[in-house]
């Protein structure tokens, strides 16, 4: 008979080894980014703080980027005014690690909890070796903190606390624009009190950063959010959203305007019609999942690692029952892919290899399993438990069975196989599954890649 305390220590001893390994792999194949995020926004905080400065006139030196997301931002970042970079560049990449946590826990606690700290572990490790998830680390960016703030929001509504949602999103939306899709999320589910604490929170934020910087704020609102060079090329290979497809076919051109809001409507089409279907099931997990999804594809500039919002699909695909897909696709998302046409895009090959996670995203959003479950429910939390949700109406020949289980992490609604002879009802889903420029002189394992942005573009 084995001990216990021999089967722990075994499983120690391949965690370290095993977390050795993602972290050498890290720094050494895709290359780390020298936060260079982190960077602009402790340079453009400490410049607007202690130099006098205005936000969106720092640049990096040696480089043409700066400052690019909301006023809000810029304001929930003083604090890096306080100390020291390498103190900000600690405390940043603490903060991505909890906020890495909690998306884990939300998305697929439950699941993991039955083995206990080696499986918050093993998927730690996991987790860190995706490209978007280990560009969000290196670079020192905030979009697993966004992603962790949405999710808040989706496990209040998955968990019968709906009165309380709304913060989340709107601080989400606050600090940056994409998130505001949820938003419109909040208004199809007809969750109008959510959504109404969503838009307020939002807009004090954002009325906030106007009386504190009201000069920053008129800059940013009227002139910097509708300038896209003061990010990157759109063409650039790790835009992947629908502009960034668009780009690269029209170079060294611009791209269509008219065909991107084309493409960008029928995107939004999609969304509305799959996610009301999730939300008829109250399927939460795929509702946010789609959300995010439709979110990056829209978006004008999708870099890479803002890619975390592929996490809650994810989620989804193991809950249904598909894992083979999502490790084929968790694969193609460690591999920087991509970055094999960062020189030429042109050709058949370049349209699709270019651009594989628009291809990836945009295959999630219309085939994503919606309303439909293969496995049971797991239990979102102990405290999910504890506090059912609200139960639908249910027919007058149905009874509820007195062992009905709390709401899940997987969509669709449990039971349903059994029908109502089987004197159970359905349950609500659960809650979703839910610049730059690298410091180095070849991200990507090459020294003629950049990160997210660069501080040398290609020749257009």
């Amino acid at each position: 008979m084995r001990r216990p305390g021999g089967t722990d220590r075994r499983r120690l001893l391949f965690v370290l080894g095993l977390a050795v390994a993602v972290a050498v792999f890290t720094a050494t194949v895709p290359l780390l980014r020298d936060w260079f995020d982190l960077r602009v926004y402790y340079g453009a905080v400490d410049t607007w703080v202690h130099h006098g400065g205005r936000i969106y006139d720092y640049r990096v030196p040696g480089t043409t980027y700066g400052f690019t997301y909301p006023p809000f931002a810029a304001l929930g970042m003083l604090p890096m005014a306080l100390v020291g970079l390498r103190t900000a560049i600690a405390v940043g990449l603490l903060l991505n690690l909890a906020a890495l946590g909690v998306v884990v826990w939300v998305l697929v606690g439950p699941a993991l909890r039955r083995y206990g700290w080696f499986g918050f572990a093993l998927a730690g490790c996991l987790l860190a070796l995706l490209e978007p998830v280990r560009d969000t680390f290196s670079f020192g960016q905030v979009n697993l903190l966004l992603l962790a703030l949405v999710l808040s929001d989706a496990w209040l509504l998955s968990t019968g606390r709906g009165r309380r949602a709304g913060v989340g999103i709107g601080l989400a939306a606050a600090v940056k624009l994409t998130p505001a899709l949820f938003i419109g999320l909040l208004l199809l589910a007809r969750r109008w009190r959510a959504a109404g604490v969503a838009t307020a929170v939002a807009a004090a934020a954002t009325a906030l950063a106007a009386w504190a910087a009201p000069g920053a704020s008129r800059f940013y609102w009227t002139d910097a959010v509708w300038d896209t060079a003061r990010i990157g090329q759109l063409a650039y290979v790790s835009n992947q959203s629908l502009q960034g497809v668009l780009a690269r076919l029209a170079a060294p051109d611009e791209p269509s305007r008219a065909a991107w809001a084309t493409a960008a409507l029928l995107v939004l089409c999609v969304w509305a019609w799959r996610t009301s279907r999730a939300l008829a099931d109250e399927d939460w997990t795929a509702a946010f999942a789609l959300t995010g999804l439709a979110a990056c594809l829209v978006s004008p500039i999708t870099w890479v690692h803002h890619l975390v919002w592929l996490l809650p699909s994810f989620a989804v695909l193991l809950h249904r029952g598909r894992p083979r897909i999502a490790a084929a696709l968790y694969v193609v998302l460690c591999s920087s892919v991509v970055w094999l046409w960062f020189d030429d895009a042109s050709g058949l090959d370049g349209f699709l290899g270019s651009n594989t996670y628009t291809w990836i995203t945009l295959g999630l959003l219309l085939w994503l399993p919606v309303g439909q479950s293969r496995v049971g429910r797991v239990p979102l939390s102990r405290r999910a438990r504890a506090t059912p949700p609200a139960p639908r109406p249910a027919a007058p020949a149905m009874t509820v069975a007195s062992d009905q289980p709390a709401p899940s992490l997987s969509a669709g609604a449990a039971g349903r196989a059994a029908g109502p002879a089987a004197g159970t009802r359905r349950v609500s889903s659960s809650v979703p599954t839910g610049s730059t420029c690298p410091a180095a002189a070849k991200p990507q394992s090459s020294s003629e890649r950049a990160s997210s942005y660069t501080a040398n573009p290609p020749p257009s």
